[in-house]
């Protein structure tokens, strides 16, 4: 059979991903991406520690940086991500910009990480007051709060589930429970945030946006956003607050341009009008961490 007429495959942009050795996610982020940008991964070597913030050190020195990125050259990616959160604030702000310097210095093409995507998406969404959500222990959890502070930014509440290892395996429904610690009243945030692109995070977002009625951020979504942003491409993710500006709610909708609904009673929220999912508490999990490995949880 003749399929010359098809003339494909069609053209590609890449965006290179760096994470560390025990990133388990790679279709998490896929899933933001549209489908004529490619991603391809690369992973920095295996170190026997646990999550903390000595391995958050670890597997962003600019040397295990400058080797990964190099490793992505052949293929030319326009833009690299850096997709770990701990490992991109544990320097603060001085040390993330620093990060992306060595990656474009490796590389020659621009470079993001998730926790300067972070600070860019609390930017775009007008965000002055956030809530944390963290796999973390306390350690690293409080680093993350200095981090987010320093950019100016008031940290509303916070909510730990004090993890050192298997934090791919969290549910959904865990995620939902924390993400309510944090944000208890209506009001009392004007965006949460989801740490660690370990930690699965896209079936939930649109689900408690609707539920919290603010915007939620996670890991794995600002460092995609911001990644393709610097391709000029919009990232894919239907009803989430950040990829869509049709479904921003207070601040963020405040934020974002647009024009407004006006329905026979007055403006109407597209968010409120939208479609919405069902309870967060009803997403399917992917397995119970048994309790050993939760070396601390609490709520601050």
């Amino acid at each position: 059979m003749d399929i010359s007429f098809l003339g494909g495959p069609a053209p590609q942009r890449g965006v290179g991903v760096v994470a560390p050795f025990d990133f388990a996610l790679d279709r998490e982020l896929w899933r933001w991406v549209p489908d004529d940008v490619s991603l391809h991964m690369t992973r920095t070597p295996f170190v026997p520690v646990e999550v903390s913030l000595d391995l958050a050190r670890m597997v962003s020195e600019h040397e295990t940086l400058g080797e990964a990125v190099r490793t992505l050259n052949a293929i030319a990616p326009q833009v690299v991500a850096y997709a770990c959160t701990s490992g991109s604030f544990v320097g603060g702000i001085a040390g993330e910009r620093a990060m992306c310097e060595a990656m474009t210095w490796a590389g020659a093409v621009p470079s993001v990480t998730t926790s300067g995507a972070l600070l860019d998406a609390l930017t775009e969404l007008g965000v002055r007051r956030v809530a944390l959500v963290t796999p973390y222990t306390v350690s690293v959890t409080r680093a993350l709060e200095a981090y987010v502070a320093e950019a100016g930014v008031t940290i509303s509440g916070c909510a730990f589930m004090g993890l050192t290892r298997h934090i791919w395996k969290v549910p959904y429904r865990d995620v939902a429970d924390m993400a309510r610690q944090a944000v208890p009243t209506p009001g009392a945030a004007d965006a949460l945030f989801i740490s660690c692109t370990n930690l699965p995070t896209y079936d939930v977002i649109p689900q408690l946006e609707a539920e919290l009625r603010i915007p939620v951020i996670s890991a794995n979504q600002v460092t995609m956003w911001a990644a393709l942003r610097r391709l000029g491409t919009p990232a894919v993710g239907p009803y989430q607050a950040l990829t869509d500006p049709a479904a921003r709610i207070g601040p963020a909708a405040t934020a974002a341009a647009g024009p407004t609904v006006v329905g026979p009673a007055g403006p109407v929220d597209p968010a409120v009008a939208g479609p919405v999912g069902p309870a967060a508490a009803d997403l399917p999990g992917v397995g119970d961490v048994p309790d050993t490995e939760q070396q601390q949880e609490g709520w601050t």
